[in-house]
């Protein structure tokens, strides 16, 4: 399946700067020692919103498909991007659909048209997230830290809609104001103010390498404008258990822990490439990935 380049840009009405690569050694004799012993082969083509978690967790599974004997190709894509290229059958899946409130809006109108796998991730969670040093604990203590202002990631973003939510909700952020960036802008402007110890609130998420690296807490939120903890689920084409069945299984299987993605999360950002942090990964947890393909020769 090629990836309907064109189209999805005009859906999408953004100029990204997209690419589209294997994982792993892609480039050598593998694949078909691959196709060879499992007699698995086929085209796969997972999508994908650059997040550390989702960066993380597609060049995993992608790489466990490509050891398989798939051809893989991953796409990332703006978030209803993403989802608009499953529900179309122009993409095979993902596994990035944070459910039930981040991706809530584009499950609302791309669900149905596609297959819900179930989680392969739970606990996650989204909030406002500070430093362990500031001295608040409740979005309702919140007075003028950070010159009222809360750090976010990109417009449209799931966490950034709750947290304008917020704003609006809670009488004590009058005059409070979402800054949109990036994921990557956010992250930095956090290690920034950490390394000096300044006041500064960001738009958080877990799982997330940050709390690993930083000693970081989620304020409370007593007027539930974040929800209840989410799951990260795993969604693909209507079609795809008959078209490729082995890959679906994979699919299916895919689950892991807090810990495991945070694993991958923190190499990355400690400057491995993402394809050598999963590949690291899965070398080092080979009973779990025996657990996601078990029963393919």
């Amino acid at each position: 399946m090629k990836f309907n380049w064109k189209r999805l840009a005009l859906i999408s009405g953004l100029s990204l700067a997209l690419f589209a690569a294997g994982c792993g050694s892609s480039d050598d004799d593998s694949g078909a020692d691959s196709d060879s012993a499992t007699g698995v082969d086929g085209e796969v083509e997972l999508t994908y919103v650059e997040w550390d978690t989702e960066v993380a967790s597609t060049h995993v599974i992608g790489q466990v498909l490509e050891e398989l004997g798939y051809d893989v190709t991953l796409t990332p894509l703006d978030n209803s991007v993403m989802w608009e290229a499953v529900a179309s059958g122009e993409a095979d899946g993902m596994v990035a659909a944070w459910l039930p409130g981040t991706h809530g809006a584009q499950f609302e109108e791309y669900g149905d048209r596609m297959v819900d796998l179930g989680p392969n991730l739970e606990g996650a969670k989204i909030g406002l997230v500070v430093p362990s040093y500031m001295d608040v604990d409740s979005i309702a203590d919140l007075s003028d830290e950070a010159d009222k202002t809360i750090t976010g990631i990109e417009p449209g973003a799931g966490v950034v809609a709750a947290s304008e939510r917020t704003v609006e909700n809670y009488d004590n952020l009058d005059g409070w104001e979402v800054q949109t960036s990036s994921s990557g802008a956010m992250t930095t402007e956090l290690r920034t103010a950490y390394e000096n110890e300044e006041d500064i609130i960001v738009t958080g998420w877990s799982p997330h390498w940050k709390f690993q690296t930083y000693d970081l807490k989620y304020l409370e939120d007593p007027e539930g404008t974040f929800g209840e903890a989410e799951t990260i689920n795993t969604m693909v084409r209507e079609g795809l258990e008959e078209d490729l069945p082995e890959a679906y299984q994979v699919l299916d299987n895919f689950n892991w822990t807090t810990d495991d993605i945070e694993a991958v999360m923190l190499d990355i950002t400690e400057g491995t490439s993402p394809e050598d942090a999963a590949a690291s990964w899965i070398e080092e947890n080979q009973d779990k990935v025996a657990e996601w393909t078990e029963g393919i020769e």
